[in-house]
């Protein structure tokens, strides 16, 4: 029976990866959340799945999330729990910061109890703007002055510097906008969907231009089970994402097109800061956890109307 923690599991990624793990008779999961951002509707059916247990607590907070950690003794924990989209870590600053505590606080009882792997939610932010494309794991160029993507670094720092220290085994996921159903409204994919179901206008941040990579939810918690089940990039980063690169305007187009909306696309003016002009991952080691190709952005928005539409 393998234990394993899964803190921010009540959100988009981390609820997806709860329900995947649980699939698994002989995993058992520990499920933190605060639920500030989170929600107990993305948890396990708990009728389905026995093998979990949901604790609301703030892993943040080290008087919270020791008792668990030291309850349990976890043989894995994939921290997940972060502050996270571009609009709420500009709007909350101070928050984003506090996560470094949640970092150290996992670590530090990750290490004291022999927890065999630590795997973390960084973000293609640590590229900041970058100066390759695509972008590989092994540049980092640390131009971003942004809260949210100093936290990211400061957290693979701390992964790294732990290793080096303690021995614990880390791996680090660069997640480059993971969509799916159960995404929160006010991320990208989700909102222009939304939007376009209901015939409301779809707004876009300057002329749209902006290059993003999209990746299906199925396929991020694919990959990232995969690197646990089979053992592999111990002490490496993977980049999970997708290679195709396409505007943001395009996407809108696509979400229209899809639904058959008459929703209008409407400018609004470029965010101040944080909206990077482009991203493209290289994703050779997904594709090797993987062993397939990824959901294209069409098929993926497809599966989230049919979800809207029930």
């Amino acid at each position: 029976m393998r234990n394993i923690l899964v803190t921010g599991g009540a959100g988009n990624v981390g609820g997806a990866l709860a329900k995947k793990l649980v699939q698994d008779p002989d995993n058992f999961v520990v499920i933190v959340d605060n639920l500030t951002t989170g929600s107990i509707q993305k948890l396990p059916d708990a009728a389905k799945y026995p093998n979990y247990k949901f604790i609301r607590t703030d892993v943040n907070s080290f008087n919270d999330i020791s008792p668990v950690v030291l309850r349990y003794g976890f043989d894995y924990i994939f921290h997940y729990a972060a502050v996270v989209g571009v609009k709420r870590t500009l709007d909350n600053p101070v928050s984003v910061l506090t996560d470094i505590q949640g970092i150290q606080n996992i670590l530090t009882l990750a290490k004291n109890t022999a927890v065999k792997r630590v795997f973390y939610s960084s973000s293609s932010e640590v590229y900041g703007e970058p100066v390759e494309f695509p972008q590989n794991e092994d540049t980092t160029p640390l131009n971003s002055k942004l809260p949210y993507a100093i936290v990211k670094n400061v957290g693979e720092a701390f992964l790294k510097s732990y290793r080096k220290e303690y021995g614990l085994d880390y791996t680090i996921f660069r997640f480059f906008n993971t969509y799916g159903p159960d995404q929160s409204p006010d991320f990208v994919v989700s909102r222009f969907i939304d939007a376009a179901l209901a015939g409301q206008p779809i707004t876009l941040y300057g002329d749209g231009l902006q290059t993003r990579t999209f990746c299906y939810i199925d396929d991020n918690i694919e990959a990232t089970t995969n690197a646990m089940y089979n053992d592999i990039f111990v002490n490496d980063v993977v980049n999970i994402g997708s290679e195709k690169e396409m505007t943001i305007l395009e996407l809108a187009q696509l979400i229209i097109r899809l639904t058959g909306s008459s929703s209008e696309l409407v400018h609004l003016p470029p965010l101040p800061e944080g909206d990077m002009t482009r991203r493209r991952p290289d994703v050779s080691k997904m594709h090797r956890l993987l062993n397939r190709e990824l959901t294209s952005v069409e098929e993926g928005i497809k599966r989230i109307i049919a979800v809207r539409k029930k």
